[in-house]
């Protein structure tokens, strides 16, 4: 629980929430989210013993509907919110700054986050470059001199040259994106690994 609830204090703005209409337990964990922007959100676990007590006391009271129990401050419990006013105000005072000092820490937190994706998609993509250079840098070994290749192994060599030379210019032509880069890369090496298979 945030530390400003400490000392039964969220009891007493559980009394104040009521006190705006009646409600049912998940709407009361719903709103104390809302106060705090949805940087802290109470448990059931630790919301309905609470309401479990005020009716204890007298606080408040429930009615069954749709299933769900709606609770409803009482008089008495209206008294102590006039009686605690003071605590109250304090309360909220406590909350608010309770909030901005969350909010600050959580833009703290975004930003060192952001910063940290930012650098690690640059590194991916600086390896992702160095990858693609080093697999198109990557020497075509001259075919065999034609006196000494069949006719079939000169017409593989001039394929796989023209090959080569054609998926080189439809990538750069067309400036992929680094997913399809990535199809792209994965048809190349599913097409060696065919190869590989083939010559076991």
């Amino acid at each position: 629980m945030t530390a400003v609830f400490s000392h039964g204090r969220l009891r007493l703005y559980l009394l104040k929430l009521l006190d705006d209409g009646p409600k049912h337990g998940y709407e009361l964990i719903r709103l104390l989210e809302d106060r705090f922007l949805g940087l802290y959100a109470p448990s059931a676990g630790t919301i309905y013993p609470r309401l479990q007590r005020l009716e204890v006391e007298g606080l408040v009271t429930h009615t069954a509907a749709g299933g769900r129990k709606v609770y409803e401050i009482t008089e008495a419990g209206r008294a102590e919110l006039r009686q605690r006013a003071d605590e109250l105000a304090t309360l909220e005072a406590d909350i608010s700054a309770s909030v901005q000092d969350l909010s600050t820490l959580a833009g703290e937190i975004q930003t060192e986050v952001r910063g940290s994706v930012r650098d690690l998609k640059r590194e991916l993509r600086e390896a992702a470059r160095q990858t693609r250079q080093a697999r198109w840098d990557r020497p075509v070994p001259p075919p065999a001199p034609a006196a000494a290749a069949s006719p079939l192994l000169t017409e593989f060599d001039q394929r796989l040259a023209a090959f080569t030379m054609e998926v080189g210019g439809l990538v750069r032509a067309h400036r992929l994106s680094d997913n399809q880069l990535r199809t792209a890369i994965r048809v190349l090496d599913g097409a060696l690994d065919g190869l590989r298979r083939l010559l076991r």
